[in-house]
C-alpha cells in the first residue's frame, strides 16, 4: 500500500513538474552584462543619456513614462543632466495640459514625463523593468534571480532585438514572432533595428546596442535610487561585520577569566 502511494506521488509530482515547465516557457533571454549590476555597479551616465534619445525618438510615441519626474534628470547617478539642459529638454519634447490655462503648454521640469494613453499604446514603461523579470530557474522558481540579477533591462533588451521576422493574424489582428516573450508572438511591431538613432557621441547605433541603450534607461526610470541603496547596504554590512567583530572579542574578554575553571556541586 505504501509502496503504491509512494509511486503515485511520484508521478504525480513528475506530471506537475513537467507541466509547470511547459507553462512557464518564458522565452530565451540574453544575459548582458550591463554596468550597474552586482553589489559595486552603477549606472553609465553616457548610456542613459543614448537611452532617453531611443526612447524620446522611437518608444516615446506610444509608451508614457508617468512615475518619472523630469527633473530627476538632473539628479546624481542618472543621466545628470544641468538645469538648463533638463528645462531645453522638456519644452522641446513633450506638451502637457494645464488646468489653469485649459489649453496644453510645453512641458517643465516639475512635470512628469506625459501618460501616453489611448488606442492602440502600449503599457507605460516606468516600472517595466522591474515588472519584468529576466532569469526565472526551473519551473518558473526564479532561482536564477539569486545569481544572475533581476534580469529586467536582459528581457527589454532580448524583446526589442526577438523579433523574428514571422507574423500571423489571429481574429483580425497582426502579431509578430519574438523569441523573448512567452509564447513567442506579440502584438507590437519591431521598432528598432540598425541605425535607428544616430547618436551625436558616435556611438555604435547598431540594433543590439539601441536596445542596451533604451533597457538601461528603463532600468533607471524604476530604480533612480539603486546607487544610493547599494551604497548604503555597503555601509551597512561593514557597520554590522564591526559591530560583530566587536562583540566577539568582548565576549571572549569577559569569559576568558571564567574558562577552565571547576565548579564544585
Amino acid at each position: 500500500m505504501i509502496k503504491t502511494l509512494t509511486t503515485s506521488a511520484i508521478m504525480a509530482l513528475a506530471l506537475t513538474t513537467g507541466g509547470a515547465l511547459a507553462a512557464g516557457d518564458q522565452g530565451h533571454i540574453e544575459d548582458i552584462a550591463f554596468s550597474f549590476e552586482g553589489p559595486f555597479g552603477k549606472y553609465d551616465q553616457e548610456q542613459l543619456r543614448r537611452g532617453l534619445k531611443v526612447y524620446t525618438e522611437v518608444c516615446s510615441a506610444c509608451h508614457g513614462l508617468r512615475y518619472v519626474p523630469l527633473r530627476t534628470l538632473a539628479d546624481p547617478g542618472g543621466p545628470n543632466f544641468t538645469e538648463d539642459e533638463v528645462r531645453a529638454y522638456a519644452a522641446e519634447n513633450f506638451f502637457v495640459y494645464d488646468a489653469e490655462l485649459d489649453e496644453d503648454r510645453p512641458a517643465k521640469p516639475s512635470d512628469f514625463f506625459p501618460t501616453v494613453s489611448g488606442e492602440g499604446m502600449g503599457p507605460d514603461l516606468s516600472l517595466m523593468a522591474k515588472a519584468r523579470a529576466g532569469f526565472h530557474g526551473p519551473a518558473g522558481t526564479g532561482i536564477n534571480q539569486l545569481v544572475r540579477g533581476i534580469g529586467g533591462a536582459e528581457y527589454i533588451a532580448s524583446f526589442l532585438t526577438g523579433f523574428t521576422g514571422e507574423e500571423q493574424e489571429v481574429a483580425g489582428s497582426i502579431l509578430y514572432g519574438n523569441t523573448a516573450f512567452p509564447g513567442g508572438w506579440v502584438s507590437m511591431a519591431p521598432q528598432i533595428e540598425d541605425g535607428t538613432v544616430d547618436y551625436d557621441d558616435g556611438h555604435n547605433n547598431s540594433a543590439h546596442h539601441i536596445a542596451e541603450d533604451v533597457s538601461a534607461f528603463l532600468m533607471w526610470t524604476a530604480e533612480p535610487k539603486m546607487m544610493a541603496r547599494k551604497q548604503a547596504g555597503f555601509v551597512s554590512v561593514l557597520m554590522l561585520v564591526l559591530l560583530t567583530s566587536l562583540l566577539y572579542l568582548t565576549n571572549k574578554k569577559l569569559w576568558a577569566p571564567h574558562k577552565g575553571k571547576k565548579v564544585d556541586i
